[in-house]
């Protein structure tokens, strides 16, 4: 009987997992997409990273709403609820794709994002219960893991399925079949995402008897849900994590047209003579990076941020998180300063870098911000998680800038931001924590 309630408690685990891997991947789909989107439908940068914008937003407007839906309902209600919005989401991507209408992709990816958001409210805590309470802390992060290998797998897919033949460079026309093809690649991506999600959601209420008896009661009362905003760190890491995403992302939707841009890559074969970044973008023959090639490279953007994170755990085992942050916030500002000041073939491989340094800040931001937020967890973490917004805001300010001064003056933006988190970093070394790390529980992860 033990052995069986074992199984299954080890098979709903399995599928909480398949949900971290899926939004990881969902999610990293939208730095092709942007380019796609760029060249489907003529856009400028900006109007392309509205893109962007309508699937983060999703999460400034809908965080507090999934923490009081999460508060309400039990977890796995919640994640039925979440990817059955995701499946909205999709469908609506499908429209989009058969009815080439822009408008309509800006409001898949809002659906799409808003599951999203009630998914990790729910899917965290209910990652670290699932099992011994003992093995929580290494539940979450083999998740995490997942959350990562979708980042990663995420653009070389995407670039493969949206950008085939697709061309944005000054001069360059999309033809008619270029365009339907693109188009058919959004369809048929979403269409798998859709019957996958559709599946986790059968298998979610089958087993639902199951997952509930293992998953945490949640708190009912959200008298406090607003109380972050009277204190000072939950505000000052509010503003870290929004200036962290922002970065992380513009830098991400960005990455494809600045890899294929003619003063970096897009009239150098040097990314071929690297092993495995040549391997996976796979040369097409043609002098130069195409955009399609170019979209397959930003995986090693996120892949780097995988692989940092296995590093970064590690090292905080024995280096003081503040200074860990110190280190490489400074780091990717200056690899920002450098790309945009110096520029030229060398300039992409440091852009890709950048994810490698991007990979503990969001946790460590998280982790500093509770530790010293006089506010209640809760309402803590569901401020940082509206932060994210800053992926919806600061992309368009990228783009805008790329489009007046081109893309490597526009990571100019992102350098910034790091500048002012390593300030936070440094902030948070001097500050006393009002609470330990063994006091903080259900910590939501990015």
């Amino acid at each position: 009987m033990a052995s069986a309630r074992s199984t299954q408690t080890t098979l709903a685990f399995a599928a909480v997992t398949t949900l971290f891997f899926a939004w990881g991947f969902i999610t990293s789909l939208v730095d092709p997409l942007v380019a796609s989107v760029k060249g489907i439908f003529t856009l400028t940068n900006f109007q392309a990273q509205a893109s962007a914008f309508a699937f983060f937003f999703a999460y400034f407007v809908m965080s507090f709403p999934a923490a009081a839906l999460v508060g309400r309902l039990k977890a796995v209600p919640s994640i039925i609820a979440a990817l059955c919005t995701m499946i909205a989401g999709c469908l609506i991507m499908l429209a989009a794709a058969n009815v080439a209408n822009y408008w309509l992709v800006l409001l898949g990816l809002f659906v799409l994002a808003s599951g999203i958001t009630i998914l990790q409210v729910a899917a965290n805590p209910l990652a670290a219960a699932l099992g011994n309470p003992s093995g929580s802390h290494f539940r979450l992060v083999l998740s995490q893991t997942f959350n990562s290998v979708g980042t990663f797998l995420g653009p070389l897919i995407g670039a493969h399925l949206f950008l085939k033949g697709v061309e944005v460079k000054s001069g360059t026309v999309v033809t008619s079949e270029v365009r339907a093809q693109a188009l058919a690649g959004i369809d048929s991506a979403y269409f798998w995402i859709c019957g996958l999600i559709a599946a986790l959601a059968v298998f979610f209420y089958l087993s639902r008897r199951v997952v509930t008896e293992a998953a945490p009661t949640p708190a009912a009362a959200t008298s406090g849900l607003f109380s972050a905003f009277s204190s000072k760190w939950a505000l000052f890491g509010g503003l870290a994590i929004f200036l962290y995403v922002g970065a992380e992302v513009s830098i991400g939707t960005q990455m494809a047209l600045f890899l294929n841009d003619n003063s970096v890559w897009g009239q150098s074969d040097a990314p071929f003579g690297v092993p495995l970044l040549g391997y996976l973008m796979g040369s097409d023959g043609v002098h130069g990076v195409s955009l399609q090639e170019a979209g397959k490279a930003v995986a090693f953007y996120w892949g780097g941020a995988m692989v940092g994170r296995a590093l970064g755990s590690l090292l905080l085992t024995r280096v003081s998180a503040w200074k860990l942050l110190t280190l490489f916030t400074a780091v990717a500002a200056a690899m920002c300063v450098y790309v945009f000041t110096v520029g030229g073939v060398t300039a992409g491989f440091v852009a890709l870098l950048i994810g490698l340094f991007n990979s503990i800040m969001f946790p460590v931001i998280f982790t500093l911000t509770l530790e010293r937020s006089t506010a209640s967890e809760e309402s803590t973490s569901g401020l940082l998680c509206t932060a994210i917004v800053g992926g919806a805001v600061l992309p368009l300010l990228v783009g805008q800038l790329a489009d007046q001064h081109g893309y490597a003056f526009a990571l100019i933006v992102p350098a910034l931001c790091y500048g002012v988190l390593c300030f936070f970093a440094i902030a948070s070394g001097r500050a006393k924590p009002v609470r330990s790390e063994d006091e903080m529980t259900g910590v939501s992860l990015h």
